[in-house]
C-alpha cells in the first residue's frame, strides 16, 4: 500500500477524521472529530510509507517477532503502539487489520457517550 491507499483506507474507518496538527505531514487520523484521540499516523512523505497503529501490547510483540518492517512506534509509547513499513513485506490485507485493530482499542477507551455507533 502506499501511503494515499493508507490514508484512504484510515479516513474509511466510522468516525474518523484527517488532521494534520504538524504540518502537511504526517497525516493523523483520530476518531470523533479534531479532538478525539488518534489512532493513526501515516508518514506522507516517507518512501516506503510509514504507519503507526496503537496496538494492544502483548499483539503488538507478536507483531514485531513476525515482521520485521513493524517495530516499536517512533515517538510514541514503545509498548502501546508500532510503526509499520509498507514496504510490501507485511500482507496489505494483514495491514488493513492492524488499522481496524488500532481504531478498535481507540474506540474502546473512550467514553460510551463519545463512542461512535
Amino acid at each position: 500500500m502506499n501511503s494515499r491507499q493508507l490514508a484512504a483506507y484510515c479516513a474509511s474507518r466510522p468516525a474518523a477524521v484527517e488532521d494534520h496538527p504538524w504540518g502537511a505531514s504526517p497525516s493523523v487520523f483520530k476518531v470523533g472529530g479534531p479532538d478525539g484521540p488518534m489512532f493513526a499516523i501515516v508518514s506522507n512523505d516517507a518512501n516506503p510509507p510509514q504507519i503507526s497503529l496503537k496496538c494492544d501490547p502483548d499483539l503488538a510483540e507478536a507483531l514485531r517477532r513476525a515482521h520485521p518492517a513493524v517495530v516499536p512506534g517512533y515517538h510514541l509509547n514503545k509498548r502501546l503502539w508500532n510503526t509499520v513499513t509498507a514496504d510490501g513485506s507485511v500482507p496489505d490485507a494483514e495491514l488493513r487489520s492492524m488499522v481496524d485493530h488500532s481504531w478498535e482499542q481507540v474506540v474502546a477507551g473512550m467514553p460510551r457517550s463519545r463512542r461512535p455507533a
